[in-house]
């Protein structure tokens, strides 16, 4: 393993001149095949499946889908919210679920959004981060995409005991409640990829600061300092 492992770093190193170029992200040699495979993933199998689920689906089916999963990430949210003490949006969470899940029928409607309880966005890396533990490098996760180390368990940890679809039994229709969420989602940023990728000079390089940027505004964090 150790003898792989060294013969994968001769091959990406010591490599062009953008690698090692942000302090954040030590593994960008790395990341960056990870990004492309990622990409190539997307361009043969994902965006394909996308455009499909967009073409055959009408739009109020496609918004109920949206609203339902919606409604099954407000579970994870409200639970991070108690995890970090955050009590009022904690309230406004479990009024979300509660409205929802009954008088949405399940999420299919956001019934929630009409009565002014607004979406929250909270997740077990921000968890982790407002409890003082810092993000580590810059890691980009097959098939996920952006991350950092801590992002990284905090996603194991939400999708594999916060995320209420990951309880559904038996495993054929959560595996298919779990490929029309990656579609239907897919489907809502296709005109933001293809903006990016005409946009974007280097594709990596914006979603690595895009992500690192956000993640800390969500922490309430300053501006990350640029090397010169």
């Amino acid at each position: 393993m150790r003898v792989s492992l060294l013969s994968l770093l001769i091959l990406l190193g010591p490599g062009p001149a953008w690698a090692q170029d942000d302090p954040a992200d030590p593994l960008e040699p790395l990341n960056r095949a990870v990004h492309a495979f990622n990409e190539a993933v997307d361009e043969a199998v994902l965006l394909p499946l996308a455009k499909g689920y967009r073409a055959i689906t009408p739009g109020f089916v496609q918004a109920g889908v949206r609203n339902f999963f919606s409604n099954l990430d407000d579970v994870r949210v409200l639970a991070n919210d108690l995890l970090q003490a955050r009590l009022q949006d904690g309230a406004t969470d479990l009024m979300r679920v509660a409205v929802n899940s009954t008088f949405g029928l399940f999420g299919v409607f956001d019934v929630a959004a009409e009565m002014g309880l607004r979406k929250n966005r909270n997740d077990f890396g921000l968890t982790l981060g407002r409890w003082g533990v810092p993000g580590g490098p810059y890691l980009v996760l097959p098939f996920f995409g952006p991350s950092s180390l801590r992002d990284g368990i905090g996603l194991f940890v939400d999708y594999v005991y916060l995320d209420p679809a990951r309880h559904l039994d038996p495993v054929g229709p959560r595996n298919r409640l779990y490929a029309l969420r990656v579609v239907s989602g897919r489907s809502d940023l296709i005109e933001a990829k293809a903006a990016v990728d005409m946009a974007a000079l280097d594709g990596y390089e914006f979603a690595r600061d895009f992500y690192l940027e956000r993640r800390r505004v969500q922490l309430g964090q300053p501006p990350r300092q640029e090397e010169p």
